[in-house]
Order: C-alpha cells, then structure tokens, then sequence
C-alpha cells in the first residue's frame, strides 16, 4: 500500500524552524534532493515518522545563501556539503565543512545552472497519412 505524498512550500527562513520542530515531535532526517531548473534551484528535504513521509520544498536562486540544518540533524552535513560540491549552492554553517573538496569531479559544479542544458521539448512529429492496402491496389489496377 502507498501513501499519498505532499510537498509543503516554504521559503528558506523556515527550514531551520520546521526543521527543529520536526526533530522534536520526532522526526527523523531523511534527505535533501535538488533539482536544476532554467535558472532557479528546487530543494526538497524529506523527514519521516513512524513510515510517514513530511516533504517541504524551497526554491532557491543561484546568489542565495541557505541555513544548515546540520546543528539540528548532525548527518545532515552530507547533502549539504553534496549541494554545496555538486550545484554551487551556499550552504551556511555547515557543522562539517568540506569547503568544497567532498567531491573529487572533472568540472566543478557538474549540476548547477551553468553546467545544466535544459532539454529541449520535443518537437511534434509531420503526420504521415498512411494508406489502406486495398487503396493502394485500385490505384494500381486503374493505372
């Protein structure tokens, strides 16, 4: 059985209050996921209780700084130092700061905006009218 997922929007002045919150009711630190858009970054940070998943996504510039959380969810300090390597963001106090030698990669950055082709949406495809076989022959047998 699955349990249906909500994403609560939140600016990024919360993140810390929820976050402390949270940990108080009991929740437990799962992850932080983010995402490239064209010129933003989408961070979804996902905590669980007893199987039950509470999401919360902030949007988040390219200059904009963010609050750790690691002070108040110690293992935290991964994916903040994960969005600091790999996207470029600016992750404030960091109770563990790799100051950007967590990842060893081949460009710096790999997965910020700069680094990141949006995708082209497809393009819609010429109809090609296809005939019946029988069509095909009439014309055939009139020629």
């Amino acid at each position: 059985m699955s349990e249906p997922q909500h994403i609560t929007l939140i600016d990024k002045d919360q993140l810390v209050g929820i976050s402390a919150e949270l940990f108080a009711e009991g929740y437990r630190f799962v992850q932080v996921g983010c995402a490239t858009l064209e010129n933003s970054y989408e961070l979804t940070y996902c905590y669980d209780k007893a199987y039950h998943l509470r999401n919360f996504r902030i949007t988040l510039l390219p200059d904009e700084e963010i609050p750790s959380i690691s002070v108040i969810y110690p293992n935290a300090f991964l994916y903040e130092n994960e969005l600091h390597d790999l996207f470029g963001l600016n992750v404030r106090n960091i109770s563990i700061d790799y100051n950007g030698t967590l990842y060893r990669t081949a460009i710096k950055t790999p997965f910020s905006i700069e680094n990141v082709k949006q995708p082209v949406p497809p393009q819609p495809k010429p109809e090609v009218v296809k005939e019946h076989p029988e069509s095909v022959k009439e014309k055939t047998e009139e020629l």
